[in-house]
């Protein structure tokens, strides 16, 4: 069988063999007061030198406080600057830190925090109540607040002696513990270790080629990898200053930019779906703005043209998933081709398989394989999960339909795997019909997504119910769902039908769902 390589069209980098923290802090020193991030909604400045010696004191404090080698922490927490100081003192400490949604419920962080193992949660003083009730039961010892607290310690309270990096192999230890499903099933821990992270780091860096003024809007949160990785973690490698931003808002996104001369926003297609729309637009001068770069779900090109015609500059889009942490394709510095997610990065390989393995040349439609040195370490706990996605040559399987023309411009067709992108999150659709299926009246579910301009997909249930109950309404449902899990993994929609389709080997046949 012939293998049909796509190797990517950017020059080979050079990837060093560093930890995370010392690569995203390589210009600490020389930046010195100059701004790394400043939390958007106060104006606070944290310099560079100062976030430097705060996570070194952190990291410090952490360990005299019994945070050691292997230990696991969980982050929960919007965007503000101490969130890189957080995450880089226990990546100092040779530590894990697994990110968590601070949109969570008590339930969710709960099953995060059993499955990662973790002893310690910094949190946002607004999550402390469902973090503290999650902790019950797991091996969480302590809880500490970012900001000033009465009943529990606060990151002030841990700052000790400055640390130096504790030595840790930089190929095997997961630095880092994202959950994501994967292209199936429940939510699974990525195991990403620092050289993970720096090659795609460097990967990034190379193609998006910052100017030495750079000044990026950091709304998308930094507990998803994408936010993570390509604003946390590329920008301040760079010297880029950031501006953090908790939570979207289109009248303070557009106001921020005018205010701090934003250069770089970083954005998922509602939020482009948003500035090509909305009438507030008018209201700011957002002419500082060089390039708008969309990512974790597709954009399509009348949406990116629309809305590039808008802001007045290119807008752009790359490819990743959580396991290739996460960058595999990328537009290079601002070479727009409307709909593409750009060429494959520097130091990967792409294939294009069909669906009994073969490869298949430019522009054939097939699943999009990819090999490099950000592929995931594996899933936490989980060697099937990760044999079923990585196979024995390397290759991470990305359940994705793709296509690659002959200039090496990488296109998303559709999707091969069942993940629902609502707003560029991942909704497990076994995740949902696990829970609908405890109501008492339900016998069988399933859960799709459905397009929708604004949310990409809206995840919707068809449920069958059990004969002689009391039959709940859609509503019901709905509510039911909404008392368990965040706000975008609710179900929008509820249909009632008689039987669940299924294949022989009992596969529920989501595309008959799709198309009824």
């Amino acid at each position: 069988m012939t293998t049909h390589l796509f190797h990517s069209p950017l020059p080979s980098v050079v990837i060093p063999d560093v930890p995370i923290t010392e690569f995203v802090m390589q210009k600490c020193e020389e930046l010195g007061d100059h701004p790394a991030i400043i939390d958007g909604p106060s104006g606070n400045v944290l310099t560079f030198a100062e976030l430097r010696i705060r996570t070194r004191r952190l990291a410090g404090g952490l360990q005299a406080n019994g945070f050691t080698k292997g230990s696991v922490l969980a982050l929960v927490a919007p965007n503000c600057p101490d969130y890189a100081v957080v995450f880089h003192a226990a990546a100092l400490c040779a530590g894990t830190v697994t990110t968590v949604n601070p949109t969570y419920s008590a339930a969710e962080i709960k099953q995060q925090l059993l499955d990662s193992g973790a002893t310690l949660v910094v949190t946002a003083n607004a999550c402390i109540d469902a973090v503290s009730d999650a902790s019950k039961g797991t091996n969480v010892n302590e809880l500490v607040t970012l900001q000033a607290s009465v009943d529990y310690r606060n990151l002030e309270d841990l700052l000790g002696e400055e640390s130096d990096q504790i030595p840790v192999d930089i190929h095997t230890h997961p630095v880092v513990l994202p959950y994501s499903s994967g292209t199936t099933g429940l939510p699974k821990g990525v195991m990403l270790s620092h050289h993970n992270l720096v090659s795609n780091l460097v990967q990034t860096n190379a193609a998006l080629n910052y100017g030495a003024d750079e000044c990026a809007l950091a709304v998308l949160p930094f507990f998803h990898i994408y936010g993570m990785q390509v604003l946390m973690g590329s920008l301040l490698s760079e010297g880029a200053t950031i501006v953090t931003v908790p939570r979207f808002d289109m009248g303070q996104v557009l106001g921020l930019i005018q205010e701090h001369q934003i250069t770089q926003l970083f954005a998922v297609p509602p939020i482009v779906l948003g500035l090509a729309k909305t009438p507030l637009l008018d209201d700011y001068d957002v002419s500082s703005l060089r390039k708008v770069f969309s990512g974790a779900a597709p954009l399509g090109a009348e949406l990116a043209e629309e809305a590039a015609a808008r802001v007045g500059c290119p807008v752009v889009q790359g490819y990743g998933m959580t396991e290739i942490s996460p960058v595999s394709h990328i537009t290079p510095e601002y070479k727009a081709r409307p709909g593409s997610s750009g060429v494959t990065v520097a130091n990967t390989i792409s294939r294009i398989v069909d669906e009994n393995g073969n490869d298949l040349g430019p522009n054939e439609p097939g699943e999009l394989l990819v090999k490099g040195p950000q592929v995931m370490i594996g899933y936490l706990n989980n060697p099937t999960a990760t044999q079923e996605t990585v196979d024995a040559d390397g290759w991470l399987h990305t359940g994705d339909l793709a296509r690659i023309d002959e200039d090496g411009y990488m296109t998303i067709v559709d999707r091969v795997k069942e993940l629902i992108k609502y707003k560029g999150f991942q909704v497990a659709p076994a995740e949902l019909e696990a829970l609908i299926v405890t109501h008492p009246a339900v016998a069988d579910v399933a859960v799709v997504g459905m397009p929708d301009d604004e949310a990409g997909e809206l995840p919707k249930a068809f449920v069958t119910l059990k004969p002689n109950v009391d039959s709940p309404s859609a509503q019901d449902i709905r509510d039911f769902v909404a008392a368990h899990v965040a706000s975008y993994k609710q179900v929008h929609e509820v249909d009632f039908i008689d039987s669940i389709p299924k294949s022989a080997s009992g596969k529920i046949l989501r595309r008959f769902l799709r198309d009824s």
